[in-house]
């Protein structure tokens, strides 16, 4: 196949970008909640579903594939005689999160 070099190099360079993408956080959901996360030292399930507008369910499974990843850390405890789960950003999740935003952020400057 022939190519130009400047494609060549550019293909070359966004492909490199597009291989520090974490699929973890592919999803709409997984990326907000992880942001929400990186953002605040906790933050609690249902402020969480409330913020992002989601079901209990569909919540819960994105954040049980983070923690999966250990991106994420599960803090269970009661308030008076009710549960309360929080989450919190592992060192690991924060570190794989930057990476995918600088990779993001590669992606978008080399489209310029």
């Amino acid at each position: 196949m022939f190519c130009t070099v400047p494609l060549c190099i550019l293909n070359t360079i966004v492909k490199l970008a597009l291989d520090n993408f974490d699929k973890a956080f592919e999803n709409r959901i997984r990326l907000q909640a992880m942001s929400v996360l990186v953002a605040n030292d906790s933050y609690d399930f249902n402020s969480l579903k409330e913020l992002l507008q989601v079901t209990d369910g569909n919540l819960a499974s994105h954040l049980k594939a983070l923690e999966k990843e250990e991106y994420i850390t599960v803090i269970k405890s009661f308030l008076g005689r009710k549960p309360n789960t929080r989450y919190q950003a592992t060192k690991v999740g924060i570190a794989a999160f930057k990476k995918h935003l600088e990779a993001l952020e590669n992606l978008i400057k080399q489209q310029k």
